[in-house]
C-alpha cells in the first residue's frame, strides 16, 4: 500500500527537520543545518531495513519505494531554488563553489554506476495479487 510509503516519508521529514534545528541551534544559527539530507539518509536507510527484513507484503514495499524514489529529486530540486538566489547574491564565490559541486556531482555517477554492483531485481507488478 501507497500509504506506507507516505507514512515512512512523513516521518523521516519530522525527524531530520527536528534534528536540522537543533544542529542549527547548537551551533549558534537560527536555520535548519542539513534537515533535508538527514531526511533523505533516514527514508534510505530505512527503506532498505525495511525491504531487507521481509515483514511487509510486496505490494506495501512497492509503495515505499516510490515515495523514497519520488522525495529525493523534488526535495533536492526545491533546496537548490531557495540557495540559487542567496548564492548569486553572495558574490562570484558562492556561485562558483555551486557550479563546481555540480560538475564533481556529475563526474563521479559513472564511477558510482561501476562500484555499484549487480542491479537490483525488478520490483513485482502491483496489478498481481501477492500472497503472504
Amino acid at each position: 500500500m501507497v500509504i506506507y510509503g507516505v507514512a515512512l516519508l512523513a516521518g523521516c521529514m519530522l525527524v531530520g527537520a527536528f534534528i536540522g534545528e537543533l544542529i542549527g541551534k547548537l551551533i549558534g544559527i537560527d536555520a535548519n543545518v542539513g534537515g533535508v539530507g538527514i531526511s533523505m539518509l533516514l527514508l534510505i536507510l530505512i527503506g532498505a531495513k525495511v525491504r531487507a527484513s521481509g515483514r511487509l507484503r510486496p505490494i506495501s514495499q512497492t509503495g515505499i519505494t516510490f515515495w523514497s524514489a519520488i522525495y529525493i529529486p523534488i526535495v533536492v530540486a526545491m533546496a537548490a531554488s531557495q540557495n540559487v538566489v542567496a548564492a548569486v547574491r553572495g558574490g562570484t564565490a558562492a556561485v562558483l563553489a555551486g557550479v563546481l559541486a555540480v560538475v564533481v556531482s556529475c563526474a563521479l555517477v559513472p564511477v558510482l554506476s561501476r562500484i555499484g554492483g549487480e542491479p537490483s531485481p525488478p520490483l513485482p507488478d502491483p496489478d498481481v495479487e501477492q500472497g503472504v
